[in-house]
């Protein structure tokens, strides 16, 4: 399979949540503190409900990372809706607005996985594999334990680093 879009259907491309992004930008290191403090301000962003999530999971809090996500999940339909999505066709990682509806993808699935919800994994992987064919790798890539002190989600998401 090549990962090119061979319906035909044009990809959607979240619009920007310079406010969020400001916001995390203002922070030296995100906390979960902060994190629960920003998405109390910006409810609707998937972004923070990932993030949330991924914390979470860090710390070995399964069943809270779940529910973030599943929050995250739901909020990037949302989002994708609003942006003109019609329930398939690519929504590319690399454009980054696109990233906080695809980490929720991935951390639900995640999560999904460690309840043994496996209907639901199956679910999340083909529409991570819908979106885009690179998101889960890049992901992962992107959650490998950093050295140094920047939680691993604000390396990826908010600062662009690899």
């Amino acid at each position: 399979m090549t990962g090119e879009n061979l319906l035909g259907i044009p990809a959607t491309f979240l619009a920007d949540d310079s406010e969020v992004t400001a916001a995390l930008a203002a922070l030296d290191v995100v906390t979960v503190a902060d994190l629960a403090d920003l998405v109390k301000e910006f409810p609707k962003s998937s972004l923070l409900w990932a993030m949330l999530s991924e914390e979470m999971w860090t710390a070995g809090a399964v069943l809270p990372s779940y529910a973030y996500a599943r929050v995250g999940y739901h909020r990037g339909l949302d989002a994708l809706r609003k942006g003109g999505w019609k329930g398939q066709g690519p929504v590319p990682w690399a454009h980054e607005p696109n990233r906080g509806v695809l980490l929720s993808l991935y951390t639900l699935r995640r999560a999904s996985e460690a309840f043994g919800e496996l209907d639901e994994v199956d679910r999340l992987t083909d529409f991570l594999a819908m979106s885009d064919r690179s998101a889960s790798a890049l992901i992962e890539e992107s959650l490998r334990p950093a050295d140094g002190p920047a939680p691993v989600t604000s390396a990826f998401i908010i600062r662009g680093e690899d």
